[in-house]
């Protein structure tokens, strides 16, 4: 496997991939990976298996508002290539780009109920923030991509 910035020529992959994510993930249009394949490669890998299909991406942003923060936006390995380490391979190539930059930490979100990604984020390190609820023994946040969406927020320390 082989971890690599996307690139434009991959955004249709990319894409098809995302859709497999449903229904925690939802699939962006082919101009929003364009962007991400344009002015945020750094932090917006894909993992390449040894057959050349792509395997998983990772979609994370620095801050403009934060630039101590980078937000992941999306995660998603491919079914067939599951436990296999590509998550953690992917998201190490986010930390050692934010790490190059001086931030402080990572975070991103998820649906209360998706209780996979929990397990994945606290077997990565992450910490699940305090928020105002619990839900299943998941510490979520009301309203925090708006009205009605609640998510679980997971944060990484890069002190």
């Amino acid at each position: 496997m082989i971890v690599t910035p996307l690139h434009p020529e991959r955004i249709g992959e990319v894409l098809h991939l995302m859709e497999l994510g449903e229904p925690y993930i939802s699939a962006r249009t082919l101009s929003d990976y364009w962007l991400y394949a344009t002015l945020f490669s750094s932090t917006c890998p894909i993992a390449v298996a040894d057959d050349g299909t792509i395997a998983g991406a990772v979609m994370a942003f620095r801050s403009q508002d934060d630039p101590a923060d980078v937000y992941v936006q999306d995660v998603m390995t491919h079914p067939r290539h599951r436990r296999q380490g590509i998550t953690r391979a992917l998201l190490n190539s986010v930390r050692s780009q934010a790490e190059v930059w001086g931030c402080r930490r990572l975070y991103l979100t998820s649906e209360p109920d998706n209780d996979v990604a929990h397990a994945s984020w606290t077997a990565l390190g992450f910490v699940n923030v305090p928020g105002d609820r619990e839900v299943n023994g998941v510490s979520v946040i009301s309203d925090f991509k708006g009205p009605g969406r609640h998510r679980a927020v997971y944060q990484l320390s890069l002190d």
